[in-house]
């Protein structure tokens, strides 16, 4: 079971990244998916709009929460841990950390375990925030950089996929990873 039908989208650039990043879910709207959401560096923080349901719930929530930055990451998601809704909806973040993520954790269990004795707060049913919560966590015990984080969070999840995550440390913190 993975999130094979999961599409993700990025941007890097001089243009708001909000309405192009949604162009590109739109263009991968034949693929199917139960919600998406996107987040957007506004040059000082990470600002996350996410919605159930199709793209139009999106597009309607942001014409209610105008997102403004040149750098972001977009997502439509397809359930596999976690019901459809929007507290499930990706971009997932934790601290400065927003991801996006397509694929399955396989130690999603163990690793939830151990979050959970650590004391952190889990506040989605789904892999992808385990994964949020790892790169965190690596950055707080001194990663150099986002890239780093994500490299070190990553040797310790089993399983298939890709990622895209940005940070709200600089503004151009962008990492792109898959297995």
């Amino acid at each position: 079971m993975g999130d094979a039908m999961c599409g993700i989208v990025g941007y890097v650039g001089s243009l708001d990244a909000a309405p192009i990043l949604v162009d590109g879910l739109h263009k991968l709207e034949y693929r199917g998916y139960d919600s998406a959401g996107v987040a957007v560096h506004d040059g000082r923080n990470v600002e996350i709009v996410r919605a159930a349901g199709k793209l139009r719930a999106l597009d309607l929530a942001l014409a209610r929460r105008t997102l403004h930055g040149t750098t972001g990451i977009g997502h439509t998601r397809w359930a596999t841990h976690g019901r459809p809704s929007e507290i499930n909806a990706h971009p997932h973040a934790s601290g400065p950390v927003a991801l996006v993520h397509n694929g399955i954790i396989e130690n999603l269990v163990p690793l939830r375990a151990e979050l959970e004795a650590r004391g952190v707060t889990l506040l989605s049913d789904t892999d992808t925030e385990i994964v949020a919560h790892l790169i965190h966590q690596e950055l707080d015990a001194g990663a150099p950089s986002l890239f780093e984080a994500v490299r070190r969070a990553l040797a310790r999840v089993t399983g298939t996929y890709a990622i895209a995550a940005m940070s709200r440390g600089a503004i151009r913190a962008f990492s792109i990873a898959a297995r």
